[in-house]
């Protein structure tokens, strides 16, 4: 019998759509705290507190989001986020103070959590099912093209280009989002979920109960990945590899890139225990070594296997999160997972700068390779425990 098809229009504008919002979001994430300290002489409290509203507003909407999606559709919520997201894009470039600058990153923030919210619906009813880990796989190659293009376009804007220049990209990429979602052919999925409003109304609407343990197993993990997505270039200038530190994300893009269409297919076909552990296990050698690293290609070595477990890891635990949940509420599945997962690197980068007042980068990066392969356990216990499959599903994501 002949596979599914996977790469269709609706796919693959998804997966452009959702690219564009992240590098919008990583090229930020990277520029605008240099801005803040440059050009408007804030303190660098206030340079983090950029990012942290941001997030805090992506996290309180998402749930909201997933119930809107229930009633209105994803592809509805996804023009409103995508609106107010281009429209607070604009705003960067008329802003001149902190205060307002905060306010922008407030409704860009609630615009993100909108946004990303309708495309993880959206991306999990364009994948057919007997390919969906390896669709989820694919569609998360978005996020990781974004953790390296982003900060490195962002990068060379903000040292090179003037501030229009600087925020005139952001625009663009929203644009390239809007442009992507008027290409999305979806059919109308109102009807589906007001079908069922009797029965949602007996249950949460703001999260998804089937997804809540794997999404809690995703932060832990998130909480150590934080570490490396903050704190790699502070590291690499600490052991004298700074201009390494510059290769470290796209040796783990390129990682991911290779493995990921054998891992998606390999979770399709055996489940998610024969992708889980092993990654998990990667990524725990990777974190070891990166604490170990003294040359460039111990560094880039570690950068490989961090990129082929947690790079492995977040997809299967994204699709894990989705499987389980009925097909109405997907969206909600979603946006339950990202709002979780978001926590966990809120909490993380926060945690860790408390924590390289105390201890040197290097212990941390060393006793976190040992905390994850306590992972195993902790990933057992919740998704094992509690995460049962509804009857007639597929096992393809629940062998524990």
């Amino acid at each position: 019998m002949p596979r599914e098809p996977l790469w269709s229009k609706n796919f693959i504008c998804i997966s452009l759509c959702n690219l564009f919002i992240f590098l919008a979001f990583y090229y930020l994430i990277v520029t605008l705290p240099i801005y803040t300290l440059q050009e408007l002489n804030g303190t660098s409290t206030q340079a983090g507190l950029l990012v942290t509203v941001f997030l805090i507003a992506a996290i309180i909407v998402r749930p909201f989001a997933g119930k809107w999606a229930l009633t209105a559709g994803n592809h509805r919520l996804l023009f409103a986020g995508l609106a107010i997201f281009l429209i607070s894009s604009l705003l960067y470039l008329f802003i001149d103070s902190i205060t307002g600058l905060m306010a922008v990153r407030l409704i860009h923030g609630a615009a993100f959590g909108m946004a990303t919210t309708a495309t993880g619906g959206i991306v999990t009813s364009v994948i057919p099912d007997s390919r969906r880990g390896e669709g989820m796989g694919y569609y998360s190659l978005s996020f990781n093209l974004a953790v390296v293009s982003g900060p490195f376009l962002g990068l060379t804007a903000i040292y090179q280009w003037s501030s229009f220049v600087l925020f005139g990209i952001v625009v663009l990429c929203s644009v390239m989002a809007v442009v992507m979602a008027l290409i999305l052919t979806l059919p109308e999925t109102k009807s589906l979920a007001l079908k069922n409003v009797n029965i949602e109304r007996k249950r949460s609407q703001l999260f998804e109960k089937t997804a809540i343990s794997i999404s809690i197993v995703a932060a832990l993990f998130a909480i150590i990945y934080s570490s490396v997505l903050s704190f790699v270039p502070v590291y690499a200038e600490e052991i004298g590899l700074l201009q390494a530190s510059s290769y470290f994300f796209v040796v783990y893009a390129a990682v991911m890139l290779l493995s990921r269409p054998f891992t998606g297919r390999w979770l399709d076909e055996r489940g998610a225990n024969i992708i889980v552990y092993p990654s998990i296990i990667t990524f725990a050698v990777g974190m070891f070594l990166l604490s170990m690293s003294d040359t460039t290609a111990l560094f880039l070595l570690s950068a490989a296997l961090i990129g082929l477990g947690w790079g492995t890891l977040f997809p299967t635990f994204q699709t894990i999160a989705v499987q389980n949940a009925q097909p109405e509420r997907r969206g909600l599945a979603m946006a339950t997972f990202l709002s979780t997962f978001d926590l966990g690197i809120a909490i993380g980068s926060f945690v860790i700068g408390l924590a390289v007042v105390e201890f040197t980068l290097t212990s941390i990066y060393f006793y976190s390779s040992f905390l994850l392969l306590g992972g195993i356990f902790i990933y057992k216990i919740l998704y094992g425990r509690f995460l049962v499959p509804k009857p007639g599903m597929k096992e393809s994501t629940h062998t524990g």
